[in-house]
C-alpha cells in the first residue's frame, strides 16, 4: 500500500506543480486582458466564448476520455493499445471537421444566438481552429499521463501556457487588442505544441476506422454523454441566464470570479490527472476499500480548507484587477465549493467506474442539471449573480450525493455519506460567514473565529478517524 501512495504522491506532486504553473500563468493573463479590453462587457463576451467552445469540446470527446481510460489498461499489448488511441483520436478529429462546417454554414446566425450579438462568427472560426489542433494535444498527453511519463506531461503542459501568455502579451500589445488577437494568439501557441509533440502525434494521427473497437468505445462512453451535456449545462448556462435577466457585463464580472475560483484546482488538479490511471490500478486489491476511505476524507478536508482559505484572502487577491472588475471577490469562494464538487464527484465515484455502470452518472447529472435550470429561472432573475452562485453550488451538491449513494452500493468504501454531508454543509455555511464578515466591513478576527468553529464541527464527528486509523 505504502508504493501505491507513494506514486500517487510523486505524480500528483508533479501534476500539481504543473497546474500551479499554468493556473499561475492564467492568472497574470486575466488581470492583462482585463487591461487591454478594460470593459466588463468585453470580458463577458470572450466568457460567452470560452463558455461555447467548451460545449463543442464535450461533444468532440463524447465520454471517450473515460472509456479510453479502461480499455486502455484492460489490454496489455502495445499493437491493441495504439489501435485504440487512433481509433479515438480519429473519432474526435472528425466530430471538430463536422463542428467545423456546421458553423461555415451557419456562423453568423449561431454567433447572434450563442453570443447574443452579431458580427462575431469569426471568433468561433479561431476558436474552432484552436479546439482542433488541442483535440490532438490533450489525447497525446493523456497516454502519456497513462504510461506514467509524469515529468513530459507537465514540462509540455506547462511550456503550452507559458506560449499562450507570451504570444498573448504580444498580440495584445503590437498587434491586435482585441478579442480575435487573444483567440489567435491561443491558435498559434497550440500549433507550435502540436509540432513539438510531433513524434508521438504522427503515430496517432494516422485515421483508424475500426467499427469493432469504436463500437466498445462508444458503448461505454456513451452514457456519459448526457452527463457531459449535464456537466456544461450546471456549469455554463449560468451565462445564458445572466445575459436574459441581467447585462453583458455581469457576465464579465461573473465570469471574473469564475477565473478566480479555480484556484482551488491548485490542490485538486494534479490529484484528479493521477487518480484514473492509479484508481483503475487498484482494482483487484483486497485492501483498496479501507485505502479509499482515508483517500476519500484526506481530499475532503483539505478542499475545504482551501476554500475557506481563498474566502479569506479573496479581498487582497482581486486587487490585482481593474477597479470595476473588484466586486467580483464575494462570488469567488462560494463558486470554487462548486468548482472542489467537480473534482471530488469523481474521487467518490470509483465503484461506477470499476462496474462500467457509467449510464448513473449521467443520470445524476441529469437530475441536476434540471434542478440547476429550474434554480436559475427562480433565483438569477431576482438575485442576478447571487443566483447563479445558489444554482451552481446546489446543483453539485445534489450530484455529488446521488453518485456516492450508487457508487458504495457498487464497490463498497467504508465511509460515511453522513459525515461528507455535514462536512460539505458547514463548509457552505463558514463560507458564506466569512464573505458576509468582508461585505460589511466587520471585525476581522471574527473570521478567525468562522475558522475555529468550522475545525470543531469537524472534529465533532470524528472525521479525522479515516486519517488516524491508517497511519
Amino acid at each position: 500500500m505504502f508504493s501505491q501512495l507513494k506514486r500517487l504522491g510523486a505524480d500528483s506532486l508533479l501534476y500539481a506543480f504543473m497546474n500551479v504553473g499554468t493556473k499561475l500563468i492564467a492568472f497574470i493573463l486575466f488581470p492583462l486582458y482585463a487591461h487591454y479590453l478594460n470593459d466588463t462587457s468585453q470580458i463577458g463576451l470572450l466568457q460567452l466564448v470560452d463558455t461555447n467552445v467548451s460545449m463543442l469540446t464535450f461533444l468532440v470527446i463524447f465520454g471517450t476520455d473515460s472509456a479510453l481510460a479502461y480499455y486502455y489498461f484492460e489490454y496489455k499489448d502495445k499493437e491493441t493499445r495504439e489501435k485504440y488511441v487512433r481509433s479515438v483520436m480519429t473519432f474526435r478529429l472528425s466530430m471538430v471537421i463536422l463542428l467545423f462546417v456546421v458553423f461555415l454554414i451557419g456562423g453568423d446566425w449561431l454567433s447572434s444566438i450563442l453570443l447574443d450579438s452579431s458580427g462575431y462568427s469569426q471568433l468561433f472560426y479561431i476558436a474552432l481552429g484552436t479546439l482542433c489542433l488541442d483535440t490532438i494535444v490533450t489525447l497525446v498527453l493523456t497516454i502519456l499521463r497513462y504510461e506514467f511519463h509524469t515529468k513530459r506531461v507537465v514540462a509540455t503542459t506547462v511550456g503550452k501556457m507559458l506560449l499562450i501568455a507570451i504570444v498573448s502579451i504580444i498580440f495584445l500589445m503590437f498587434v491586435w487588442t482585441s478579442l480575435e488577437g487573444i483567440l489567435v494568439a491561443r491558435l498559434v501557441s497550440v500549433g507550435i505544441i502540436v509540432l513539438v509533440l510531433i513524434r508521438p502525434v504522427k503515430v496517432y494521427l494516422r485515421p483508424l476506422f475500426d467499427w469493432s473497437i469504436l463500437k466498445k468505445i462508444l458503448i461505454y462512453a456513451a452514457p456519459l454523454v448526457p452527463a457531459s451535456l449535464a456537466f456544461w449545462i450546471i456549469a455554463n448556462a449560468n451565462n445564458y441566464f445572466l445575459t436574459a435577466y441581467a447585462t453583458i457585463s455581469d457576465v464579465g464580472i461573473y465570469g471574473t470570479a469564475i477565473k478566480f475560483a479555480t484556484f482551488i484546482t491548485l490542490l485538486t488538479s494534479g490529484i484528479q490527472l493521477a487518480w484514473r490511471p492509479f484508481s483503475m490500478s487498484l482494482k483487484d486489491k483486497e485492501s483498496s476499500p479501507k485505502l479509499f476511505s482515508t483517500l476519500y476524507a484526506a481530499f475532503l478536508l483539505i478542499g475545504s480548507f482551501g476554500v475557506l482559505l481563498l474566502a479569506t484572502a479573496m479581498p487582497w487577491i482581486i486587487l490585482v484587477m481593474p477597479e470595476q472588475f473588484r466586486i467580483a471577490f464575494q462570488y469567488v469562494a462560494p463558486i470554487s465549493i462548486a468548482t472542489f464538487l467537480s473534482f471530488y464527484y469523481m474521487i467518490v465515484s470509483t465503484g461506477i467506474f470499476y462496474t462500467k455502470q457509467t449510464k448513473h452518472i449521467s443520470i445524476a447529472f441529469g437530475i441536476a442539471a434540471i434542478v440547476s435550470l429550474i434554480l436559475n429561472f427562480i433565483f438569477v432573475p431576482i438575485f442576478s449573480i447571487w443566483g447563479t452562485v445558489i444554482s451552481y453550488v446546489g446543483a453539485y451538491c445534489l450530484a455529488l450525493f446521488i453518485v456516492f449513494r450508487k457508487s458504495q452500493k457498487l464497490y463498497y468504501v467504508p465511509f460515511s455519506g453522513f459525515k461528507m454531508a455535514w462536512t460539505i454543509f458547514w463548509l457552505i455555511g463558514a463560507t458564506l460567514s466569512i464573505v458576509y464578515i468582508q461585505l460589511h466591513d466587520l471585525n476581522y478576527w471574527l473570521i478567525l473565529g468562522v475558522w475555529i468553529v468550522f475545525i470543531i464541527l469537524i472534529l465533532l464527528v470524528r472525521m479525522d478517524r479515516y486519517l488516524v486509523k491508517r497511519k
